[in-house]
């Protein structure tokens, strides 16, 4: 199975490529300016764990958990709404409106798996793209075994 990528993604602008680790090309954007990709508490765990054990875990950034939906939220860059495509999943273009790099969680009922301050501000959204497409493979295959 051949997927494609989209580099849309992969360089910032200029003006997002500052903070703390310039070399690397983090982002540290103020979250209020991202965007919220939602995807279904076990992709999204599968996800952060593939994130966090490759190549990319300097490129996750926070994730926030909505028990009483059972759903998960990573943090994106601005405008990554406008082309985001990923099945089984919702990108919301946040406007600023309720995220912040706060320690409390931006939404009632909700609590940070990867806080702000532990993880980049923004999650890059072509590694998070892979790592969502590499969980429902591996979710797909998992329950093909029972």
């Amino acid at each position: 199975m051949q997927i494609a990528q989209t580099t849309e993604f992969r360089t910032p602008p200029p003006a997002a490529q500052h903070g703390p680790y310039p070399e690397r090309g983090v982002r540290s954007r103020p979250a209020a300016e991202c965007d919220l990709v939602t995807v279904p508490a076990r992709q999204g765990l599968e996800a952060v764990d593939i994130l966090r054990r490759g190549a990319a875990a300097d490129l996750v950034g926070p994730v926030l958990h909505d028990g009483g939906r059972d759903t998960l939220g990573f943090l994106v860059p601005p405008g990554t709404a406008d082309a985001w495509d990923v099945p089984g999943s919702t990108c919301t273009q946040t406007d600023g409106r309720g995220l912040g790099p706060a320690p409390e969680p931006p939404v009632e009922g909700s609590d940070w798996l990867l806080p702000p301050g532990d993880a980049d501000l923004a999650t890059d959204p072509a590694v998070l793209r892979a790592a969502l497409d590499e969980a429902a493979r591996l979710i797909e295959a998992a329950d093909g075994c029972r």
